[in-house]
């Protein structure tokens, strides 16, 4: 008989014809979205191309063979582009590689030591604020394309007249077939087939707009392994080590945040350590083959999983396509208008962004409405990591102060005359001094108990708060008792020493686990003499 967490398992997609095609077209689609992206991150990070497609296709494939989350996409990302560039500028793009060699080590560790649990302890007001502050990003990202660069003075100004009016038309052209596709027919991703009609008709027709190829050629060999030429020193250490914990920790969080918003898009499960160590093991290979370091994308992961991406196969194919328009394809995949492109991300903004959020604002708690906006702000103006961490503490002191209000005490008196209080909700620092304001030690009588049945001891300043309690009951020449502690508090009692030297009330024993059937045949067997 299969148990119950058996039975409400996600069945694992089977590999019929019908699969690998779909797998296999959403990676083409996911490849052809990447070009862009890598090559636009290697200009933010101030190295050439094929150093971020580089990091595109190693990240992409070792990731989607070992990683925790199939049908999630890796690959080079703005989020440490733009850590990275101040290393660059400063010492060179040696050092990059170093630090991109670092950072995978330190996030294996991660993934050894299994925190990416700790990602559980990110809010859902702060996710939100995650998926909606990246959807800003990715469409502020495409502006770009809608600019042209004067080659004499390098200033950027706005398309005009009917270079923005082509521009704008066959955005919403490639945005009109994403949309209207799947209503007729899933045999092909909606997103390859906005991208394959849309470059149809610029070549076709002849139309002069940007392409691919004007961003940056990208043909290319494959990448070599090649040791970073930097002195091994405690001084490149000093140089490389704050960036690589920057880019670790981004890269990590980005990572698992996408992997949880993937697996609630396809109601599987992820393995956040997992993960960890296969972003890990993919840095330090890109930085020995010479890439700029990567993390999870959730562009491209959107993009895959709405095209019908599910399983390692479609990662994999469009790490392995990638390649090929490096080695074979560059001259055709060069031709394909950025608005082709541009179109893709917007529908994926469409798809990324919770509209949802705006309804829901003015009906949860005022706290997380304001983390969620705080979230997504931070996200756009700064940065993923700083953002979530952000988030992370104002949920965290919001729910301090919360339950800080929640400390209080019924009393009664016992027929010996003892008063008892018995106390509700918990005593950290938080609570500490309402706890104090619950007692009157000079009213009280000679014995006072303290029932902490409804109550937890949860840290070094409730101990502290305990142990003040009693210093204030022993200068009134009275006695204080404890009862009901769980085991755990108990546990934080006995490593505080001298610092609480109250009675402790041992609890009654109940029997609500004994076998009482047993007991009974205990109690009618003859006694040995």
């Amino acid at each position: 008989m299969h148990s119950s967490t058996e039975a409400l398992a996600p069945k694992k997609p089977g590999f019929s014809a019908n699969t690998i095609k779909v797998e296999l077209l959403s990676g083409l689609t996911v490849a052809l979205a990447l070009v862009p992206e890598a090559v636009a991150f290697a200009f933010v990070a101030q190295v050439e191309p094929l150093v971020g497609l580089y990091a595109a296709f190693i990240v992409g494939i070792i990731t989607a063979v070992f990683g925790g989350r199939p049908g999630m996409i890796s690959g080079a990302t703005g989020a440490l582009a733009v850590v990275m560039v101040s290393l660059v500028v400063t010492h060179g793009v040696e050092y990059l590689f170093a630090a991109v060699v670092l950072m995978g080590i330190l996030q294996v560790i991660f993934g050894v030591m299994r925190w990416g649990k700790f990602i559980r302890m990110v809010p859902h007001p702060v996710m939100l604020g995650f998926v909606n502050g990246l959807a800003i990003v990715i469409f502020l990202a495409q502006m770009g394309q809608f600019q042209s660069v004067d080659e004499v003075t390098g200033v950027a100004s706005w398309l005009a007249g009917m270079d923005m009016v082509l521009m704008l038309g066959l955005v919403v052209l490639t945005m009109g077939v994403i949309w209207f596709l799947p209503k007729v027919t899933n045999a092909i991703p909606a997103p390859l087939a906005g991208i394959v009609v849309v470059s149809v008709i610029v070549i076709g027709l002849g139309l002069n707009v940007q392409t691919v190829g004007d961003l940056a050629p990208i043909s290319g060999g494959l990448p070599e392994f090649h040791i970073p030429m930097v002195p091994l020193n405690f001084e490149t250490l000093q140089i490389i080590l704050p960036y690589s914990v920057i880019l670790a920790a981004i890269g990590l969080i980005e990572s698992l945040l996408t992997l949880n918003l993937v697996s609630e898009m396809t109601d599987t499960r992820g393995g956040a350590s997992k993960e960890c160590l296969a972003q890990g093991a993919a840095n330090v290979v890109t930085g020995f083959f010479g890439g700029m370091g990567g993390c999870a994308m959730i562009g491209q992961s959107m993009i895959n999983v709405k095209s019908g991406g599910r399983t390692r196969l479609a990662g994999i194919a469009a790490a392995l396509f990638l390649l090929s328009f490096i080695l074979f394809a560059s001259p055709l995949i060069e031709q394909i208008p950025l608005a082709a492109l541009v179109g893709v991300m917007f529908m994926v903004v469409i798809g990324t962004f919770a509209w949802n959020t705006f309804k829901i604002l003015h009906k949860i708690p005022r706290t997380d409405a304001i983390v969620l906006a705080l979230v997504t702000g931070v996200t756009v103006y700064s940065d993923l990591a700083v953002a979530v961490v952000v988030g992370v503490i104002v949920s965290a002191l919001a729910y301090a102060w919360n339950a800080s209000k929640r400390i209080d005490a019924h009393t009664t008196t016992n027929s010996e005359g003892q008063k008892i209080y018995k106390l509700e909700g918990p005593l950290f620092f938080g609570s500490a001094a309402g706890f104090q304001e619950i007692f009157d030690p000079q009213s009280d009588p000679n014995d006072v108990i303290v029932d902490f049945i409804n109550s937890r001891v949860v840290d070094h300043s409730g101990l502290q708060a305990i142990d003040a309690l009693a210093t204030r009951y022993e200068l009134v020449g009275k006695t204080l008792h404890l009862r009901h502690l769980s085991p755990d508090c108990k546990d934080l009692l006995h490593k505080a020493g001298s610092m609480v030297e109250v009675a402790v009330l041992e609890d009654p024993h109940y029997g609500v686990a004994v076998d009482y059937d047993a007991e009974m045949q205990k109690e009618t067997q003859p006694h040995s003499a």
